[in-house]
């Protein structure tokens, strides 16, 4: 089974000009998710567009003994548009990705329906033995607000489809320097 071990740094970038400054970075792959949740635990779709063109994915994503189990097979358009009609949440991003050593970088910028930002996340891909995280790259550096709490539920992506959810956290955040 492919466990995930990653870690998520909440980053400020309301301005935009980190998503500029990774959009021109050479070596950073850039993809817009439109990513649903179905009306059953783990179960989610996702269409993945990028320069090659669009890719739909099915996937289930629990946590099992205390590791975060994630299988996904890939899905076609006309089962993508169907199971889109199930939808309980959803939510538009824009991901940056890439590869650093050991570790893989992705960071989502959340977006409104006119496609501004309304809350940026890294997550980095560790080792599945790896329990601390590796320092944010010296992009993300200046932009880190908070390295989120381990499994802390506010941080998913299906809680920061709720936008206004997405936006008390982040003020709480900013007021704070944490979360209580």
């Amino acid at each position: 089974m492919p466990i995930e071990n990653e870690r998520k740094f909440v980053l400020d970038d309301l301005s935009g000009k980190l998503e500029a400054t990774l959009a021109a970075r050479p070596g950073v792959e850039r993809t817009f998710l439109n990513q649903a949740y179905l009306d059953a635990s783990g179960l989610r779709i996702r269409s993945i567009g990028s320069a090659q063109g669009t890719r739909y994915i099915f996937s289930y994503k629990r946590m099992v003994d205390g590791q975060m189990v994630e299988i996904e097979t890939d899905l076609s358009a006309i089962d993508f548009k169907r199971l889109w009609k199930l939808r309980a949440e959803a939510l538009r991003k824009a991901r940056y990705s890439w590869h650093d050593g050991p570790y893989k970088w992705d960071v989502d910028f959340f977006k409104t329906d006119s496609g501004g930002t309304y809350f940026a996340l890294a997550e980095v891909e560790m080792p599945e033995e790896q329990t601390e995280p590796p320092p944010p790259a010296d992009i993300l550096a200046s932009h880190v607000l908070l390295l989120a709490p381990r499994d802390d539920s506010r941080f998913t992506s299906k809680r920061l489809a709720d936008r206004m959810h997405a936006e008390r956290l982040l003020k709480e955040i900013c007021s704070k320097g944490s979360v209580s």
